[in-house]
């Protein structure tokens, strides 16, 4: 009998172990499809509490569809016009960088033995770096890229229209899980709604900072860190990097650690004071959950994956809770006593 209990125990765990493998493999190979089919579901549920205020004003509920999506995917596009010069400025700041780097390698040299075969390795592959410089996506390779895109942003935007649009009718259609879902929803819509003005916060004092400091295009880093801190661990590390890069290239000794030191400090203020202040102990979740979800989102569907894995996380811990499957299971217990 024991055997035969451990034996299902073992089928379970296995079937469990290749449902995950093949779950995995279909969301990665579907990426063209389902990542911006659930990135418009997110931004969708993200939205949905203007979108029930608008309607209860009595604004029809296509109208509040289409001025939502005209909304959404403006500030989308208007982020990405914005965050561009500053990918422009790394380009173009690449020699200077090279440059920067090789004294950087040539100072340390001096201090510590040994350093000549890493510095040797490093010469030797200046090569391999400048072709790979020169293999920057060329006008073939936008061309290549324009309909795929193209039909991406469709799926997005119809996905969001429809979303936004028949909300209602299918959280109906669920029957005793349109509470769960809809406060699931509320909660995803509350945190966001929080960690955006938190980041707002954010990216004002870092261009205030870079501005103090002078650093180059201080907006532009100030938008970055806004945005690029809804991707908890992996977004700051980014910034740092980025700002390491910035104080190298536009200053010398000790005061080129600056910039990313500043940040540093100021993001570990609004992770560890502010963000709990405004977001609360209720929403709070496992750091190590958060940072697996982020990296796992990064691999699935890069950049897209990372943003959208944490309000997924967020969204089915809500859904999952006990409290709300013992409410649930109470509802469904007094339901035939009616």
């Amino acid at each position: 009998m024991l055997t035969t209990v451990l034996s299902e125990r073992a089928q379970r765990v296995m079937l469990l172990i290749l449902t995950v493998i093949a779950l995995t493999g279909a969301l990665q190979l579907g990426q063209q499809l389902l990542a911006p089919i659930v990135f418009a579901v997110v931004l969708g549920i993200v939205v949905s509490p203007l979108a029930e205020r608008l309607t209860d004003v009595g604004i029809p509920r296509v109208a509040v569809a289409i001025l939502l999506l005209l909304v959404t995917t403006s500030l989308i596009a208007l982020l990405i016009l914005m965050i561009e010069p500053l990918l422009n400025m790394f380009i173009e700041q690449l020699p200077r960088l090279k440059a920067a780097a090789t004294r950087w390698i040539a100072s340390v040299s001096d201090v510590l033995r040994g350093i000549e075969t890493i510095s040797e390795e490093i010469e030797g592959a200046k090569p391999a770096a400048e072709a790979s410089e020169s293999a920057l996506p060329t006008v073939r390779d936008a061309l290549w890229m324009a309909p795929n895109f193209g039909a991406q942003f469709f799926v997005f935007v119809g996905t969001l229209f429809f979303f936004v649009l028949t909300r209602n009718e299918l959280y109906s259609a669920v029957g005793t899980l349109e509470p769960k879902l809809r406060k699931a929803d509320r909660a995803v819509a509350r945190y966001f709604a929080a960690v955006t003005l938190v980041n707002a916060g954010l990216g004002t004092v870092t261009a205030l900072i870079m501005l103090a400091i002078g650093v180059d295009y201080p907006m532009l880093w100030g938008l970055a860190a806004a945005i690029l801190n809804y991707m908890l661990y992996l977004g700051p590390l980014l910034i740092i990097f980025g700002l390491a890069i910035a104080g190298l290239l536009q200053f010398t000794g000790a005061m080129s650690l600056l910039p990313p030191a500043l940040f540093m400090l100021a993001n570990f203020t609004e992770a560890n004071f502010v963000t709990p202040w405004v977001v609360g102990q209720r929403l709070a979740m496992n750091p190590l959950g958060v940072f697996v979800a982020i990296v796992f989102g990064l691999w699935l569907w890069g950049p897209v994956g990372a943003i959208v894995a944490l309000p997924v996380m967020l969204w089915f811990g809500v859904l999952m809770s006990p409290e709300m499957l013992n409410r649930t299971l109470g509802a469904d217990q007094l339901q035939p006593a009616e």
